[in-house]
């Protein structure tokens, strides 16, 4: 799915309209206090809302998701993620977006481990490993999390039901096959959709690669 982090924010509903393949918009919320950038809020989760009927991936990259999570739940967003390492209550906070109708999801920064984590998985519908430092588009992917994908499908097949695992930071044509294989099954991607001459046909370019590793 479509990162809108490297979509211009002057045109974000030129934007959308530019990727009508993708399978959902990935919206990142940043605080400038839990990653060192500030990007977009509430107010511009509702207003893409209004022009689109995409399915809404936000991911919050903010202090306190307890608190402000759940309003992005309420304001239509289908799929909700929240840093673990920012979480006081996770278990609660994920029961609660799934009141609110929104799928929960947990996200890690490369350096957080996974196993802590296992008893949680059943109160998650997506798991979120994130594959550069959180903060900034265009970074280089980092494969030592690979061996952490790894970990994770393994914990979400013993799991069971119906937990997504995404990744997120350097997903390209150049990385799109081993994090697949490698049990990934939701990729997000910015610079590399948004970078293209033409997006929406990389958006599909994306997808054949992952489902050819996954099948091949």
């Amino acid at each position: 799915m479509p990162s809108l982090l490297s979509a211009d924010f002057a045109n974000l509903q030129a934007a959308i309209e530019s990727v009508p393949s993708a399978d959902a918009l990935h919206v990142d919320v940043m605080d400038n206090h839990f990653v060192p950038n500030l990007t977009l809020g509430l107010p511009v989760v509702e207003a893409i809302r209004r022009v689109t009927s995409a399915m809404l991936d936000i991911h919050l990259m903010i202090e306190n998701p307890d608190r402000w999570a759940p309003g992005y739940a309420e304001a239509g967003a289908e799929s909700v993620t929240f840093h673990v390492e920012a979480a006081a209550a996770p278990v609660r906070l994920a029961r609660e977006l799934r009141r609110l109708g929104a799928r929960a999801g947990m996200a890690l920064k490369p350096a957080t481990p996974i196993d802590g984590y296992e008893d949680l998985l059943p109160e998650l519908d997506m798991v979120l490993i994130m594959t550069v430092e959180p903060g900034f588009g265009g970074q280089k992917f980092l494969d030592l999390c690979l061996p952490k994908i790894r970990r994770a499908r393994a914990l979400i097949d013993k799991a069971g039901g119906d937990i997504w695992l995404q990744i997120d930071g350097g997903v390209s044509v150049e990385t799109i096959e081993r994090c697949a294989d490698a049990g990934v099954d939701s990729f997000v991607a910015g610079s590399s959709v948004f970078g293209a001459d033409h997006r929406d046909a990389m958006v599909n370019r994306l997808r054949e690669l992952a489902a050819a590793a996954t099948t091949g």
